[in-house]
């Protein structure tokens, strides 16, 4: 009889039984290992939620504070101040006090806007506070008026071959923005404070030689006042140390109004001791110049303004001139493109484009059948220019009408030969030049200009233009001043001009220079009525920095300027009388001397 082991099964059912009841024991106890795991990555998933948020609602609260002004600093009483969510919905309110405080306590951490408002203000958003512990958020509320004036304008045309230290209007960093908040009010939108009053003064000891009213030591000082980003205040007083009397001054102020332009009002006295005529001594002159610029959108621009103008001498005048010379241009703008119009009545200055100084607004005057004339005219262009960020290229057409051309010659007397020699011209004793009026005559031709930034921060303007200018003939035998005066006659020439300027690296020095060419017959210049033509022929102006402060800016600076380097474009001329005149478009000058930055 066949006996069974222990632990065998005794026939095939307990084998396929044995092995269907271990299988199902094997399955049960893995279905409860799974069901496990799961409960513990469960646990443990809401575990991490848990900590993540922990930070959030479990830090302790924080608080949001800060002090609530109006554009002149003043704190604003019982002014509302909300506290805000990303979406603009509103978490909490408060008022200020007395001091213009507020303090919103239990927010917690996060980020957050913060709306001020009051009455007769534009309500005020900071966005983007972020709140850990605790914030704090000043606010300034504004009129619109005023940040109608903070709006940046639309900016002017080409770039003219000026000193960085001129009068023109700052851009203000941080400038606040108007927007629309969604089914909310117009608010102004900041991110920071605004631009801080600007102060700056400097004071320059120069000498000069070959120009005209102004050879000789030279004493200036200046005053640049920015009391808000929308205003500018410049005064300049020049004077001769060696004369009681001598001295240009002026004084100049801008308002702008924003998107709608700005309004600008110059007031310049001149007072030249050392000019004199046949009949008198010493010319003083006076301007007043105000003009309004104004944008209408992105697309059109205008500028319109008048000079009043005044000059005499100051004793035994043989006339006082009085004159009133309006100007205005318009232009209409396409992208990066301009077509523009402009007229105007003020002829060429002395000052080539530096309109910091009092003579940039005092038209020339000059001789004329013994009495006091003024160089005035009629100007009328219009053209088109394309500006990028890197270029401009500009190409107009113009119409002049010039009367009482002003001509400038130095002067040698002989003996028993002097300034009352000269019965058709002023005299400046000082630089030896006289000048004189020539015939009057009409023009028309083309300008085209070209100007390009270059590595470096280099910079280049080539030019173009063709019209009448007065050309004086060769005379050898011995004339008299009336006769040359009336032999210049009207010619058309062209011109070309090239300009470099930029700063060399580590030395800091800026520098410009700049020739322009037209035949060598020709006294008066193509373009008499603009005021950023390059000066006729080789000329250098150099500026070195003395010393840097830490921000790379110089507090002292060495000047130089030198017109006509290599003494082009002269005609002589011997008069009855004995006396040598050098007739030039531009004579030669220098100019050298100290400024000092404040």
């Amino acid at each position: 009889m066949y006996r069974a082991q222990r632990g065998q099964p005794t026939s095939d059912r307990e084998t396929r039984a044995g092995s269907f009841w271990n299988g199902s024991a094997r399955d049960a106890a893995g279905s409860s290992t799974r069901l496990m795991m799961r409960r513990i990555h469960l646990a443990f998933f809401v575990a991490l939620i848990a900590l993540g948020a922990a930070p959030v609602y479990g830090a302790n609260p924080g608080s949001v504070s800060g002090i609530v002004r109006d554009s002149a600093g003043v704190p604003q009483i019982g002014a509302v101040v909300q506290l805000l969510r990303p979406d603009y919905s509103i978490i909490a309110a408060v008022y200020t006090d007395d001091k213009g405080r507020f303090h919103i306590p239990s927010v917690n951490p996060g980020v957050y806007a913060v709306k001020a408002m009051a009455t007769s203000f534009l309500p005020s958003l900071r966005e983007n506070v972020r709140v850990r512990r605790s914030a704090v958020v000043d606010l300034t509320l504004n009129t619109l008026y005023e940040v109608m004036q903070w709006l940046p304008a639309q900016p002017r045309a080409a770039n003219a071959l000026k000193d960085d230290w001129k009068w023109t209007l700052r851009s203000a960093a941080n400038r606040p923005l108007l927007r629309w908040l969604e089914d909310g009010p117009l608010v102004v939108v900041s991110e920071g404070p605004g631009s801080k009053p600007r102060l700056k003064a400097r004071l320059m000891a120069t000498g000069s030689s070959g120009t005209f009213g102004e050879s000789g030591e030279r004493i200036t000082t200046a005053l640049e006042d920015t009391p808000s980003s929308s205003r500018e205040l410049l005064a300049r007083v020049d004077f001769d140390p060696s004369s009681d009397a001598g001295m240009e001054s002026m004084l100049g102020f801008r308002q702008d109004l924003g998107m709608a332009g700005s309004v600008q009002s110059v007031a310049a006295v001149t007072i030249h001791p050392s000019i004199s005529s046949p009949a008198s001594d010493g010319l003083d002159e006076a301007a007043m110049r105000t003009w309004e610029s104004m944008n209408l959108g992105d697309e059109f621009e205008g500028e319109a303004g008048s000079e009043q103008v005044l000059a005499r001498f100051a004793e035994n005048s043989p006339n006082t001139v009085v004159a009133a010379l309006p100007f205005a241009s318009f232009g209409w703008r396409n992208g990066a493109s301009i077509i523009r119009y402009r007229m105007t009545t003020i002829a060429g200055s002395t000052a080539e484009g530096d309109d910091s100084r009092a003579a940039y607004y005092m038209p020339q005057v000059a001789m004329r059948g013994g009495e006091l004339v003024l160089q005035r005219g009629m100007h009328q262009e219009i053209g088109w220019e394309r500006q990028t960020d890197s270029s401009d290229v500009a190409v107009m057409v113009f119409a002049d009408n010039l009367r009482n051309p002003v001509l400038e010659a130095a002067t040698s007397f002989t003996s028993g030969a002097g300034p009352a020699a000269m019965q058709d011209a002023i005299f400046d004793q000082a630089s030896g030049l006289l000048h004189m009026a020539g015939t009057n005559y009409s023009s028309a031709g083309v300008l085209a200009t070209f100007e390009r930034d270059l590595p470096s921060g280099n910079h280049v303007r080539l030019s173009y233009a063709n019209g009448n200018a007065l050309a004086m003939p060769v005379v050898a035998h011995v004339t008299a001043l009336a006769q040359l005066a009336a032999a210049a006659r009207p010619r058309r020439v062209q011109t070309y001009s090239i300009a470099l300027s930029g700063t060399l690296d580590g030395t800091g020095t800026r520098w410009r220079a700049s020739y322009s060419w037209q035949p060598e017959d020709t006294v008066t210049p193509v373009l008499p009525f603009d005021a950023n033509a390059v000066q006729p022929y080789l000329n250098l102006h150099l500026r070195q920095p003395i010393h840097l402060r830490s921000d790379r800016t110089s507090s002292i600076d060495a000047l130089l300027d030198v017109q006509n380097l290599l003494a082009q474009g002269y005609r002589p001329y011997l008069l009855s009388n004995g006396s040598l005149l050098l007739f030039a478009q531009d004579q030669r000058g220098i100019r050298a001397g100290i400024a000092f930055t404040f």
